[in-house]
């Protein structure tokens, strides 16, 4: 059990090592686990706000900072709850935007219960909320509060899906991931369910 823990504990470290300089950004994804309470493992988005949302932390500032400032702010925050200072290994999970490769220009694709749906040129920096705004409104039939955002990570070929809750959003409620679109990136509206 011994070596399984060292071995664990070096593989992260060894992970950790190589974000020590990069300084997270908004849309960021992070690998959080807490060595003492399984249950806490999660992965956290770094939200608009520039703060991650953790199980008995709060709020915890992450962009602007590296990993290792980050897992020192959550062992500071986790500690009140455990008899001693939590073993808290934070890592890069998924980056919010691959380097950049130049240009002005970025390409998404909405598709389904939209005015203007298709391919469509955006200015690099267009948040998921702005690219909503241009395709001229939902049709009468659109699930608004099931729109997904749907990311593709070029490197892996995994797909990841953001769901966004727009009808709550026009209540006044935060809409927790709206991030810089990357290009390639799929914002899909789907259809109404029967009563929904």
């Amino acid at each position: 059990m011994r070596f399984l823990f060292g071995l664990m504990a070096a593989l992260m470290l060894a992970t950790m090592s190589q974000a020590q300089t990069y300084n997270l950004e908004v849309g960021d994804v992070l690998a959080i686990e807490v060595l003492e309470d399984a249950s806490l493992n999660r992965n956290t988005l770094v939200l608009p706000d520039g703060n991650i949302s953790f199980p008995f932390a709060g709020n915890v500032r992450a962009a602007g900072r590296t990993v290792s400032q980050v897992q020192q702010s959550l062992i500071t925050a986790l500690a009140p709850n455990f008899a001693t200072a939590p073993t808290v290994f934070v890592s890069i999970n998924q980056l919010n935007s691959p380097p950049s490769t130049g240009g002005r220009d970025i390409t998404i694709y909405v598709i389904g219960e939209v005015n203007n749906p298709g391919e469509k040129e955006l200015e690099k920096g267009t948040t998921f909320l702005q690219a909503l705004a241009s395709v001229g409104g939902f049709t009468s039939f659109a699930a608004t509060k099931r729109i997904q955002l749907r990311r593709t990570d070029p490197s892996t070929g995994q797909e990841a899906v953001y769901s966004f809750n727009l009808r709550a959003a026009g209540d006044g409620a935060k809409i927790s991931g709206n991030a810089t679109l990357l290009d390639g990136d799929v914002i899909l509206v789907p259809e109404r369910r029967l009563f929904e």
